[in-house]
């Protein structure tokens, strides 16, 4: 039974100073610290439960996203939980479309951030009433209800409600083998762990060899800052992994357009499968120049992890913009806006690769693409998930990488819960870590 009145909304600034180690660093992100807001809802019910939401972030401005979750708290507090699913799509819109805050958006930026993170709590919350994972949660919903979650608002050019339907009909078909399949192989991931651009040779080499050993296949380097260093650094990787194995490259849009397919063009006697990011995450005419000049040489364009909306979604589709699409859990407006990309990927059969590392990212992330697979794409190729090996630890119900596969989670909720211990030891300024670290930096 889903209810009980939402009775209070914490929300927390959690830092990890990931910048110590370069972990996270690329071209344009060259010190990030990975942290999130991290929202908890509690309700009147006598189960208990309560839902945990995250959003992620990489330092500085933690405090902004956490600033428009407690000026979008009103919309929360007191609302039942039972009407808020029942009308899901009506209580997206009422988050999205304040008609004061929607003006430092719309539907963008740090108030769509704090929008993810209060949505994330909340089918946190409905998944663990329901006792399921929220995977399974999605796999197991009438499609009506799935459909009545999501906001069409603006893509109705490129997907109806009824089409929509249609491919969750035709989802039904061998469902069931392919939740199993997934019970027992998993959902393939790529590291990207090995290759961070703030990584020295040594460590680069001792990462991609332990990842070898551990039975991964597709590795994904950082490139754009220079050009011979990343021919030395590609090389490198290349002949560690040898010619078979896969072979991704991502800008974190460094680049211009002409540089990026110049840039590229050196890059190709690497094999890459794609280039990801290679320019600003809004270009969308810029992505579809780079994608068809890229083309003869076999190398797709991906991106999405900083796509703003589904609208831009859309337009990246209808452009031919991408090959790959990059579905982010806590960029886009929670599970409600990211079913939305599923279902348009599906009709313009571009695979779905989604974007993970950060903190949670992978927790969150595994739920969508397995539900893509058991009910929407039906289709394994030219598909995989990110897997960043950094920060699980602090997460109750961290993922699970077997064989270089994500395992389906058991648990109920959408694994956001962190350890209270972590979020205690990492909270921003208060926290034992942080006042070591501003003590140490004199701050």
């Amino acid at each position: 039974m889903v209810g009980g009145r939402i009775s209070r909304l914490s929300v927390r600034d959690v830092r990890f100073p990931t910048s110590l180690g370069g972990h996270g660093s690329d071209a344009m992100h060259t010190d990030p610290d990975y942290s999130a807001a991290y929202v908890v809802l509690e309700t009147d019910a006598e189960d208990g439960l309560r839902g945990h939401g995250i959003t992620f972030t990489l330092g500085r401005g933690t405090e902004v996203v956490v600033c428009a979750v407690n000026a979008l708290a009103h919309h929360v507090l007191n609302k039942d939980l039972e009407d808020i699913v029942g009308d899901f799509r009506g209580f997206y819109r009422q988050l999205t479309s304040d008609g004061q805050l929607r003006w430092i958006g719309p539907e963008k930026g740090v108030v769509h951030l704090a929008t993810a993170a209060i949505l994330n709590a909340v089918w946190d919350l409905w998944a663990k009433q329901e006792g399921k994972p929220l995977w399974k949660l999605l796999v197991d919903m009438d499609p009506r209800t799935l459909l009545s979650c999501i906001d069409f608002r603006y893509i109705t050019d490129v997907l109806t409600e009824e089409e929509a339907y249609e491919i969750l009909q035709e989802g039904q078909v061998g469902k069931k083998e392919r939740e199993e399949q997934m019970l027992t192989l998993g959902y393939p991931a790529y590291t990207t762990s090995c290759a961070w651009l703030g990584y020295s040779d040594d460590t680069l080499k001792q990462l991609c060899t332990e990842a070898l050993k551990g039975g991964w296949t597709r590795f994904k380097v950082k490139v754009g800052a220079d050009l011979q260093d990343d021919i030395r650094r590609c090389r490198l990787i290349r002949n560690m992994i040898g010619p078979e194995k896969t072979l991704m490259m991502d800008a974190n849009q460094r680049w211009d357009v002409p540089e990026a397919v110049e840039w590229m063009a050196k890059l190709a006697e690497f094999k890459p499968l794609w280039i990801e990011e290679p320019t600003s995450p809004d270009d969308i005419l810029g992505h579809a120049t780079i994608s068809k000049a890229l083309i003869p040489l076999g190398i797709g364009v991906a991106t999405g992890e900083q796509c703003h909306n589904r609208v831009m979604f859309k337009q990246l589709l209808q452009a031919k913009a991408l090959q790959f699409l990059q579905i982010d859990s806590c960029r886009l407006g929670s599970v409600n806006e990211n079913l939305s990309v599923l279902l348009m990927a599906k009709k313009f059969e571009i695979p779905v690769c989604p974007h993970a590392g950060g903190v949670g990212l992978c927790e969150l992330v595994q739920h969508l693409i397995l539900f893509d697979f058991i009910s929407v794409s039906a289709s394994l190729t030219n598909r995989m998930c990110e897997y960043v090996d950094h920060l699980h630890e602090h997460f109750k119900y961290p993922v699970t990488i077997k064989n270089a596969s994500y395992m389906l989670p058991k648990e109920a909720g959408y694994s956001t819960e962190m350890k209270e211990e972590s979020i205690k030891k990492h909270q921003y300024p208060d926290g034992e870590v942080w006042k070591k670290l501003l003590t140490a930096q004199g701050n």
